[in-house]
């Protein structure tokens, strides 16, 4: 049995690289890396993950997933900032699904040393 790559692009099984920060196992190094895993918990229906990786600042109270939305791959377009000497970043991607795309410039900081979504501007 083949184990499931990850729904977030990368090559390589979902547990060793998604998945462990889904599991809370380890936290995301880059803002890259923590769009991936948002994606993937998007994918996965994981809205604990969601809520866990937002800022405090603006994180909804809930959040209601569609469990018959289907996202169907992620396209990193370009990211600024985000890496390990960061407090802030960018991610701009184009998240895709049945039926049409997401494209968004995802803005995300850290707190308490963790990345964290901020908030996104929707693109053409």
């Amino acid at each position: 049995m083949t184990t499931p790559s990850c729904p977030c692009g990368l090559s390589g099984p979902y547990e060793k690289c998604c998945g462990r920060f889904h599991a809370g196992a380890a936290s995301a190094p880059t803002a890259e890396a923590l769009m991936r895993s948002r994606y993937s918990a998007f994918v996965r229906l994981d809205g604990g993950h969601l809520l866990r990786t937002w800022h405090p600042r603006t994180r909804p109270e809930r959040l209601d997933l569609d469990p018959g939305m289907r996202w169907t791959g992620l396209e990193i377009l370009g990211t600024s900032d985000g890496s390990a000497f960061h407090s802030t970043g960018t991610v701009t991607f184009r998240a895709s699904y049945r039926g049409g795309s997401l494209h968004e410039r995802s803005r995300f900081e850290r707190v308490d040393g963790a990345w964290v979504y901020v908030d996104g501007e929707f693109l053409a």
